[in-house]
């Protein structure tokens, strides 16, 4: 199948697993979702992170699963909300729980690689809004993640002080009232001050979620991207 066109529809697997074995001390336990690509593996890897909306409407993110996966992919979907016991984030909290939140993925990330059928060393992180900062997080203290897409996420702090990122596509539309569009370019500018390979799409337009030929532009560059970079 051609992992330029992401399209949905095909078989998948879901496999519900607990990270207690990989996690840390005092790091809780969350639920993973596996998506399986078809054919036989072992397939590069792609952890899914979610916006902020976490998984109240868990059908959007499972089709998104499900349409990477359709496209080569191994995909997992971290509940990172469990970790903090929420259902979705709250604004005025998104600074004080980002750290619990990487912590989560992170271990997370530890017990992805330990599956089996996937390709430890071809991992990707594509992450929407907060997940979008958390995978530039998470890609800045985990050299195992080869490349990063993300999808109108915003520039955290923990990044101004880091020194090495994956390979980033910036995705984002410019007339994005929840995440302005200035955060695209700030994080463009420190990934390439660090010597970061960075690719960026801006959409005319385009507010916190795409539509139309953008959403359809947008998938085809994530795929693209990932399979340069981990295919």
């Amino acid at each position: 199948m051609d992992r330029r066109s992401l399209i949905a529809g095909s078989a998948f697997a879901i496999v519900a697993g607990s990270a207690h074995s990989q996690t840390r001390p005092g790091t809780p336990a969350i639920t993973i979702e596996r998506f399986d690509a078809p054919g036989t593996g072992p397939h590069p890897v792609v952890v899914l992170l979610h916006g902020s909306d976490g998984l109240s409407y868990p059908g959007r993110y499972a089709n998104a699963a499900r349409t990477i996966a359709a496209a080569g992919f191994t995909v997992f979907l971290p509940h990172y909300f469990e970790s903090t016991g929420d259902r979705r984030a709250a604004y005025g909290e998104l600074g004080s729980k980002f750290p619990a939140w990487l912590a989560a993925n992170a271990a997370a990330l530890n017990q992805i690689v330990a599956e089996p059928g996937v390709a430890r060393n071809r991992i990707g992180v594509v992450g929407i809004s907060l997940g979008g900062a958390l995978a530039l997080a998470l890609s800045a203290q985990d050299s195992r993640v080869k490349a990063v897409v993300n999808y109108f996420g915003y520039l955290p702090g923990q990044l101004r002080a880091a020194r090495r990122f994956a390979p980033t596509l910036i995705l984002h539309g410019d007339s994005d009232r929840i995440v302005p569009v200035s955060n695209a370019y700030a994080i463009e500018d420190l990934l390439k001050a660090r010597g970061g390979v960075v690719e960026r799409q801006i959409y005319p337009g385009q507010g916190h979620g795409f539509g139309g030929a953008a959403s359809t532009d947008a998938a085809t560059r994530t795929a693209a991207f990932l399979t340069r970079h981990i295919g």
